[in-house]
């Protein structure tokens, strides 16, 4: 039975994209069998991994809209054991045409349901804002990682998007838990980055991922070439980190099973 991981912060530039394709990369490597949604309309994920956002003609739009099966919006990448449902520009329609259906905070939830058996995780890339698609991803979750760079606005917004998980949890889905918050862009030299590593460990401490993400010149590099940092530089900083990461989310998940 396979896990349903949302990546989320309404936040933009925090890393969302680029830990979703990244470690959905590592847990593939790592011989676990992916599935990794894009639900921004940014589709960064789609292209991050190689695929043609201009040619994506079924995914998550269609998903959403349940005029395609899950099944048929699926396309194999390049990666090992990960598969993706693309994302294209198309998305950013999909709040307003589902705005006054019924149960329209469900849509992928029922729309993914039979994918669980076959995928060890499914993550979802979710949108930089706290609209419907974002409330669809958390309400299909188990949980929810929540990236967080190691710069000055690091905790603003931070609270908002507790508070929209605390009430999907009590209206759309009891069962949702913080998988952990992730700290990224991390720069030892600046003292900033220090900083706001200790202020979130001690506010939120273990909840906190040990694994911390380091600003990496072929992290950002990676998308521009349409690989993952596994595919693109394994030996690189970058990609040690996202190992590190996907091997500290089994180990947690075999504790909690």
């Amino acid at each position: 039975m396979g896990k349903i991981i949302a990546i989320a912060n309404q936040n933009g530039g925090v890393g969302k994209t680029t830990t979703t394709v990244n470690l959905a990369a590592s847990l593939g490597v790592l011989e676990k069998k992916v599935l990794l949604i894009d639900a921004d309309p940014q589709a960064n994920a789609t292209s991050g991994l190689g695929i043609d956002v201009e040619g994506v003609e079924k995914g998550t739009y269609q998903l959403l809209e349940h005029t395609k099966t899950a099944k048929e919006t699926i396309v194999p990448t390049d990666s090992p054991n990960l598969d993706l449902i693309p994302s294209h520009i198309d998305l950013v329609a999909i709040e307003i045409e589902l705005v006054d259906k019924d149960e329209r905070e469900y849509m992928l939830k029922k729309a993914i349901s039979n994918l669980r058996n076959d995928y060890d995780y499914i993550l979802i890339d979710c949108a930089p804002s706290l609209g419907l698609l974002t409330l669809n991803a958390l309400t299909a979750a188990d949980s929810v990682i929540i990236p967080i760079q190691c710069e000055y606005f690091a905790l603003e917004g931070l609270g908002k998007l507790l508070n929209t998980i605390k009430s999907v949890q009590k209206i759309h889905n009891p069962d949702l838990d913080i998988e952990g918050l992730l700290l990224t862009m991390y720069d030892s030299r600046l003292r900033l980055s220090n900083q706001v590593v200790e202020e979130v460990r001690k506010h939120f401490a273990d909840m906190v991922f040990d694994t911390i993400i380091q600003r990496n010149v072929r992290l950002s590099e990676a998308p521009s070439y349409g690989e993952s940092i596994i595919k693109y530089d394994a030996s690189s900083k970058g990609a040690s980190n996202y190992l590190n990461m996907a091997n500290e989310l089994l180990k947690k998940n075999k504790e909690t099973v």
